[in-house]
This record gives structure tokens, sequence and C-alpha cells, in this order.
């Protein structure tokens, strides 16, 4: 069963379809970049995908489960349970530590252990020992390690990863990319990225063009 698939799925709002009649399977373990212009659709697909936004019409599916007709509880539950998010502008609070900022989700769900597995999954993006550092203390690619950290520490079953390193050096970028591809190798997770960048598309599985609102070619 695919981690993420859409049906037939079209997003419509006044004068323009956002998303228009697509169709797309992405089966666990597979790093996906949707590439395009600006306006070409991508963000309005990882709404969708994220449950943050749904189709006016087709089916999206999380782990086989439809998000369209959810309640609020059973979206909140989706979203805490099956995905994570990484964000270009990090969407760390500032008046959290790192730890407390990668705990937050298992906190909001009553896991326990939350800051034991906050603190290995700083480790496991290479950030072990600054846990007690606030967001303005961190560079850019800290704060992105964070951010990755916090999206990855419940474990879910899809990543999805807005312009990643686009507000990263190019140096930086290389590394936060390097980082992405050895968690889709080593955990088997699968992450789908919208990027403008060439770099982000090497480290890629399966690359997707988008052009208003449709998939135009894949790769």
């Amino acid at each position: 069963m695919p981690v993420l698939e859409f049906i037939d799925v079209r997003r419509n709002y006044p004068g323009t379809a956002a998303v228009d009649g697509v169709s797309l399977s992405v089966p666990a373990g597979q790093l996906l970049a949707l590439v395009g212009r600006s306006g070409c659709g991508k963000s309005t697909l990882l709404n969708l995908a994220g449950a943050m936004d749904f189709p006016t019409s087709g089916t999206v599916q999380i782990d086989g489960q439809a998000t369209r007709g959810l309640n609020d509880a059973a979206l909140t539950k989706l979203r805490r349970e099956k995905i994570g998010f990484i964000f270009q502008s990090f969407q760390l609070l500032p008046n959290l530590t790192a730890a407390e900022n990668v705990e937050l989700p298992l906190l909001l769900s009553g896991q326990p252990r939350a800051r034991a597995q906050a603190l290995d999954r700083l480790a496991r993006v290479e950030l072990a020992g600054l846990g007690h550092r606030y967001p303005h203390q961190l560079s850019g690619g800290q704060m992105q390690r964070v951010a990755i950290a916090r999206a990855l520490v419940h474990r879910p079953s899809l990543l999805l990863a807005d312009e990643p390193i686009g507000n990263l050096d190019s140096a930086t970028g290389t590394t936060i990319l390097a980082l992405l591809r050895r968690i889709v190798d080593e955990e088997k997770a699968t992450i789908v990225m919208a990027t403008h960048s060439a770099e982000s598309t090497a480290v890629a599985d399966r690359v997707i063009e988008m052009r208003d609102g449709r998939i135009l070619s894949a790769a």
C-alpha cells in the first residue's frame, strides 16, 4: 500500500484550478522531489498531502486513509501520528530550547519519555549536546536540523518538506540534503519535497515536474 496516494485530485479556488486531475502514488522509502515554477501547484499539493487542505474532488490517502471527510479529532490524530513537516523558515518556537521544540509533538500526544526521544533525535541529526540552546543561539543549518528532528520524533509515515534549503547557504544546504537522503536510506522514511533547486533534485529517487496544477513529466 502506498504511503501517499492521489487519485484524480482537483483543488479549485475561485477562477483557478490549483491542482488539476493529479494521480500520484508514493511508496515507502522514496524521496520524491516536486519541481516547477511558483504557482504551478507544488505548495497546494503539499498542503493536500499534509491534510492541511482538502480536494474539491478526487481522493488523497495517507497509509490508505482518505483525508476528506475526517472530523477535527481524526484529522489532528492523523497529522500527529502520520505526518511530519519541514518548513523553509524552520518554524521553531523561539522561547523553547532545541530539545523542547523537538519533544513538543510527543508532549501534545501524551507519549512517555518525550525528552529522551527528543535528545535521541537531536543526536541522529548531529546536534548532540545542543538541546539546551534556544533557536537564536543556533545557525541556520542547526535550526533546520532541529526542525528535521522535530518532524521525525514521532516516526511519521510521511515527511513533507517545503523548500527545506531555501533559506540556507549552498554548503549548509548540501549538508541538509545529505541528511534527508540518509534518513530515507537508513530509516526507510518517505519524503515529498517541493523545491526549485537542482541540488535537491539530485538527491531524489524520483522527480515530478508540475505546471498549471498538472503533472507535466516524471523521471
